[in-house]
């Protein structure tokens, strides 16, 4: 079994297959990688970038090349010693379209379809219109626009005998003993006894068979039964009636996807109507829907686990406790890392009781965040964002925004359905059957507002401490925001949403319907948090967008080197194989993009004053008809980007480069815009605010009006330039040699200056890379010529090398936070790993754009550092210490000068023998 020292994550889809990644396995080999950890390769929606939207969990998907594929990329991984990671999505399926057969099963034969308990279904509505029926809202206009419009239309599939609506895409099976409404208008005796026997399934006992027999006789008699069509479509009322007749019949009801927020009856990721959720708690949805996963386990395809979306569920530790008993039933006490797709919270820990190995490491990337940022940068950067945006300062005050906008919105059907199932709850006690759902609603709208938190874990013995604090703070939140009125429903929320034991309960209604409630409410916090934060508060926010990412624990402008150390301990101590992740498929912002941009928290002065000038500058530059676009925010966040992502030598008179760079970012304004909803968004475009935000970024990087402008964005780039690197390769270092597993993101070898999807998931120049790899020139030459990316190459094969080296010292090393003394001791961050007799020092600047002062490379100058030094323990006091990325020699006496650590490179490896 290959030790897991390195993963390195691939995004598959028909551009870029299983054989494609096949043939880079001998470039990762090389690199340091020991395991390819690829995005979801069961079949998904046609198409499909990403492999989230499953449609078929039994087979491997044939656009990335089939099992043959897979098989053959195994072969490979296993020629070089490397092993496969796979992420699986568990939460959800792609539904609506026409190629997911459990959902279309679900639409035809509703509560009886064998697959209706698989979908996370509410049948039994509180909207009486909805009693029994299943809301598909797909339409991409109002029910009776879509119909009028033919949009809507009654399909005859010949070869199947087989009724369905179609709306573009979306295929809407007809109950088979509804052909019955059809087949009566014909003047054909046969079809209309063959519409008798359909109308009389429903009450047929092996009905399903029945069907599959009359379908084939449908079949053979089709070309009678196309000039019935007639009758239901057209623009006349009549056919329209006698469509809408035969909808009504359904299983389901269907709707404009403007409905989904208010009435939707099932659950679906997130707020996405084409991703709807499954009810992974039962055993037969598990193993069906994992069954492809186990076979590639149990065939020794897979080494390790990638859990998207964890919080799903309506049980995580449940779900991975079955997965981890499955997985030793399979492979015995082997080991298989399982690895979790969690967003941690400030002071949030993954749970310990659960059977995993850590999460995928987003909460690494806000440590180091964390870290790079000056403190001293935060206030006049907030003033600045605030008198240029009029929003507020405080990230919080965003999210509380956000988190209303989101619970009256596109998730205000789930708030509803949570309040419904309190209100049964209050129903079945006498002593609280007199609260009202108005006041239910506002209560627990306030706790969803004030959460802290993605959500909470409570099960039938109640909360863990840790949620146990969660929750008090939602509650004091909901305290402060709620009319007294509605404050002595906060104990009873208390109590029904995990505060009280369900065991103390006697089975029966009363705990059901606690449970159920519970369950609805701990799945809905998730959404709610994701949508609110990363899909809305991240994209309004512009104090800093280095600090806003995903997984980031954004209310925080910077945190100290201690609190850094404190963090790696816990990781060591906690989940030693936690992943550490520094870019994602998921990354608002590339990783060396964030590191470019936290150098202003080091020159917040300088940079108000130019943004100031540039307010002027941008005046030509906006529309005649609409001056207002974009707003001040508008133009604060977009400067922010231009200079984060500005391609390292793109010179502000290239117009090739500029017009290539422009339509990334237009992407990205796109997304900008709508994801912030408040001047234009998804539900509602506004068109001529968009192209008004279009047309300034267009005339600011393209036209001869911006060159003043763009002049002076590209100066601004040139000098935070060699401190972002520097930044970088700490940031580098630093996910290599704390404790976890280092996780690369494709490409990322380079700098990655990359913005939002799809800009981040970019193809990747693999022969680039493996060029870079094969020069002979020494590690001086790539820092000389360090715009290129090759030295942050060169730090990672030569880090992973080591790693590999002395594997024990990574993955089982202890991790020892090293005081530094001198004028510059806050400015390094120090620290040892030590694992028997083997020592390795780690030292690398922080916060170092004031010692780089004019100067154009990445690294700090000898004497800048002075006398500042690191001190080493007592019993390592008589040690040697050798450089191991640059050439060092001293001994230890009582700690090692970081002027002479650091004189060839900015960063450095030292080890220390007896």
């Amino acid at each position: 079994m290959t030790e897991l020292r390195a993963t390195l994550r691939l995004q598959l889809h028909k551009g870029f297959t299983l054989r494609d990644a096949a043939a880079q396995v001998p470039y990762l080999a090389q690199l340091g990688i020991s395991h390819l950890y690829a995005s979801p390769i069961l079949t998904a929606r046609p198409g499909s970038q990403h492999g989230y939207d499953v449609i078929d969990p039994s087979r491997i998907n044939p656009e990335l090349g089939g099992e043959e594929a897979l098989v053959q990329l195994v072969e490979t991984l296993r020629a070089h010693d490397m092993g496969l990671i796979l992420d699986i999505v568990p939460n959800h399926m792609a539904v609506g379209g026409d190629g997911n057969p459990w959902w279309l099963d679900v639409l035809e034969w509703g509560q009886e379809s064998p697959y209706a308990a698989f979908f996370d279904i509410q049948w039994q509505s509180h909207d009486p219109l909805l009693s029994g029926q299943l809301l598909v809202p797909f339409l991409r206009s109002d029910y009776g626009e879509a119909l009028r419009d033919g949009t809507l239309e009654l399909v005859f599939d010949a070869e199947r005998g087989r009724f369905h609506a179609q709306h573009f895409e979306h295929r809407l099976p007809l109950t088979p003993p509804s052909y019955a409404n059809i087949l009566r208008s014909s003047e054909d005796a046969a079809l209309r006894e063959l519409g008798q026997r359909f109308a009389r399934l429903g009450r047929a006992g092996d009905s399903r068979t029945q069907a599959e027999q009359l379908c084939a006789e449908l079949a053979a008699q089709a070309h009678k039964v196309v000039p019935l069509l007639g009758s239901f479509q057209g623009r006349d009322e009549a056919a329209q009636k006698r469509l809408h007749a035969l909808l009504e019949r359904q299983h389901y009801r269907v709707a404009s996807w403007r409905t989904a927020a208010d009435d939707i009856n099932w659950r679906r990721f997130f707020d996405i109507n084409e991703l709807g959720a499954l009810r992974v708690e039962h055993r037969q949805v598990f193993e069906q829907t994992h069954a492809k996963v186990f076979e590639l386990i149990e065939r020794g395809l897979i080494d390790g686990l990638r859990i998207d979306h964890v919080d799903g569920l309506a049980n995580p530790r449940a779900y991975c406790s079955r997965l981890r008993r499955r997985v030793r039933q399979l492979r015995g006490d082997a080991p298989f890392p399982i690895f979790v797709e969690k967003i941690l919270g400030a002071g949030e820990h993954l749970p310990q009781e659960w059977p995993v190995d850590g999460s995928t490491g987003y909460e690494f990337m806000n440590q180091v965040s964390l870290l790079q940022h000056d403190p001293h940068g935060e206030l006049p950067l907030s003033e600045l964002w605030q008198a240029q945006s009029g929003r507020p300062g405080a990230f919080q005050e965003e999210i509380l925004q956000a988190r209303r906008l989101v619970l009256e919105g596109s998730l205000a059907g789930d708030l509803e359905e949570v309040a419904q199932r309190l209100l049964h709850v209050a129903r079945h006690d006498i002593a609280t059957r007199d609260l009202t759902l108005g006041a239910i609603r506002r209560t627990l709208r306030e706790l969803i507002v004030h959460f802290p938190v993605y959500r909470t874990y409570a099960q039938t013995c109640g909360r863990s401490q840790q949620d146990r604090r969660f929750f008090q703070q939602a509650l004091d939140g909901a305290r402060q925001t709620l009319a007294e009125a509605d404050w002595p429903l906060l104990p009873h929320l208390d109590d029904w949403l995990g505060g009280a034991f369900l065991r103390a309960l006697p089975p029966g209604r009363a705990r059901r319907l606690r449970a159920l409630a519970l369950t609805r409410f701990q799945q809905l916090t998730s959404p709610v948090a994701a949508k609110a934060v990363e899909d809305t508060a991240l994209y309004r926010a512009g104090v800093l967008l280095s600090r806003y990412d995903v997984g980031f624990d954004a209310e925080h402008f910077s945190a100290s080197v201690e609190r850094f150390h404190q963090a790696c301990r816990e990781r060591s101590a906690q989940h030693p194989l936690n992943l550490l992740a520094t870019a994602t498929h998921d990354h608002k912002r590339g990783e060396d993009c964030r590191a470019r941009l936290a150098v202003l928290s080091e020159r917040a002065a300088w940079y108000a004053e130019r943004v100031r000038h540039w307010h002027q500058l941008a005046q030509p530059l906006r529309s005649s008809h609409l001056q207002q676009a974009p707003d001040g925010g508008e133009e604060a966040i977009l400067y922010q980007a231009l200079i984060g992502s500005w391609p390292l030598g793109l010179q502000a008179d290239d117009g090739v480069g500029l017009e290539a760079y422009l339509q990334r970012l237009l992407d990205w304004q796109r997304k900008a815009l709508r994801e912030a909803k408040l001047n234009s968004a998804w539900s509602a475009p506004n068109e001529a605010h968009e192209a008004a935000c279009a047309d300034f970024l267009r005339r600011l990087l393209c036209e001869p009006a911006g060159l003043a402008l763009r002049t002076e964005l590209a100066g601004t780039v040139a000098a935070i330039a060699p401190a972002g690197v520097l930044n970088s390769l700490v940031q580098c270092l630093l996910r290599m040699t704390t404790p976890g597993v280092p996780d690369l993101y494709q490409g990322c070898e380079f700098w990655d200056f990359s913005l939002v999807d799809p800009d981040n998931r970019r193809p990747v120049d693999f022969p680039a890379r493996q060029a870079a790899l094969q020069t002979g020139d020494s590690a001086a030459d790539k820092l000389a010529s360090w715009q290129d990316g090759r030295i942050k190459q060169w730090l990672i094969q030569q880090v992973l090398a080591l790693r590999a080296a002395h594997p024990l010292l990574f993955s089982q090393g202890d991790y020892q936070p090293l005081p530094v003394t001198g004028p510059h001791a806050a400015q390094v961050v120090a620290f040892l790993r030590r694992h028997g007799d083997e020592h390795v020092l780690v030292i690398a600047p922080r916060l170092a754009a004031g010692l780089l002062a004019e100067h154009d490379q990445p690294h700090v100058p000898a004497p800048r550092w002075a006398d500042t030094t690191v001190l080493l323990p007592g019993e390592l006091h008589d040690f040697h210490v050798t450089g191991l990325l640059a050439p060092c020699r001293l001994a230890a006496h009582q700690g090692v000068p970081v002027a002479a650590a650091l004189a060839e490179l900015p960063i450095n490896l030292l080890r220390l023998t007896s």
